[in-house]
């Protein structure tokens, strides 16, 4: 689809700009009023590269939206055991990931399984869901719900739509860890703890399940903003997809999981242990 493209009738309407004015307004209320001080931030944290980005490809497919956005960047995706995304079966199954970059990451899984299975969905946070070009491609919880009725409506049905998607036979991605990797004691970059909610949801559904390790991390500076509070990390995310020019995203993918394999581990805590060692004993990249 070319950038030009405009939408059909029976499309839905995309807001053009990513994040705009209002959108932080609604979030913090002090910036109201403060229109010129709110587009300076956007400036620096490269917001404004984003919705530009955005408005010139939001008509695109996700899966060409979100190969163009590395082209557009200057980066590269190269994958390991790439034979393995070719023997991919025809019907449900679902992937595991590692979560070192909060943004690109997600954005790679779409590009990488929606050229071959373009039902693949992804579950992802409110964050990533503001992206309206990717929205046919994800499915959105919040990750923050906590006791707010309508973030736990969003989750709530964020859950049932992912499970009815699988059901019918189509593929799922999820991000178990359902936040960006963080620093450990021993000074490593590595995953939360991956949610026994997610592990459950697997449980239930006994279809295949394809681990993908995405190697390496955001800046030492976004890992550090972390430290002090996760939305100064947040804001520095459009700069983290942008500073990435020559950059080669290695993606290691495994062996596909049988269900039967999966059922050896009664528990959700049993069975995330072992996913996710199945995931990072791809931490050595093999070509």
């Amino acid at each position: 689809m070319s950038d030009n493209t405009q939408p059909t009738p029976d499309q839905p309407t995309i807001k053009p700009n990513v994040l705009d004015y209002d959108d932080v307004c609604q979030v913090a209320p002090f910036f109201k009023g403060k229109e010129k001080l709110v587009n300076t931030i956007m400036h620096w944290c490269a917001v404004d590269k984003t919705n530009d980005y955005h408005r010139r490809n939001m008509h695109r497919e996700p899966a060409d939206f979100a190969h163009n956005l590395f082209t557009e960047v200057g980066a590269k995706i190269t994958i390991g055991n790439e034979q393995a995304l070719d023997a991919l079966p025809d019907g449900p199954f679902i992937t595991v990931s590692n979560h070192p970059f909060g943004a690109l990451d997600g954005v790679a899984l779409i590009d990488i399984m929606c050229h071959r299975r373009p039902d693949f969905k992804v579950m992802v946070n409110m964050i990533l869901n503001h992206i309206g070009a990717l929205k046919p491609s994800f499915i959105a919880v919040d990750a923050l719900a906590s006791n707010d009725p309508s973030k736990r409506a969003v989750s709530v049905k964020g859950i049932a739509d992912a499970m009815r998607h699988v059901k019918q036979g189509h593929a799922l991605g999820f991000f178990p860890a359902g936040a960006v990797s963080k620093l450990t004691w021993g000074m490593r970059i590595e995953d939360r703890e991956w949610q026994p909610s997610v592990i459950r949801i697997i449980q239930k559904l006994k279809v295949p399940v394809l681990p993908i390790y995405f190697h390496g991390h955001n800046s030492w500076k976004f890992t550090a903003l972390g430290m002090i509070d996760w939305r100064l990390r947040t804001l520095r995310l459009p700069v983290e997809v942008f500073n990435k020019k020559g950059y080669n995203f290695r993606v290691s993918v495994g062996e596909l999981i049988q269900p039967e394999q999966l059922e050896q581990y009664s528990t959700p805590e049993e069975l995330g242990t072992f996913l996710k060692q199945q995931t990072y004993k791809m931490k050595k990249w093999q070509q």
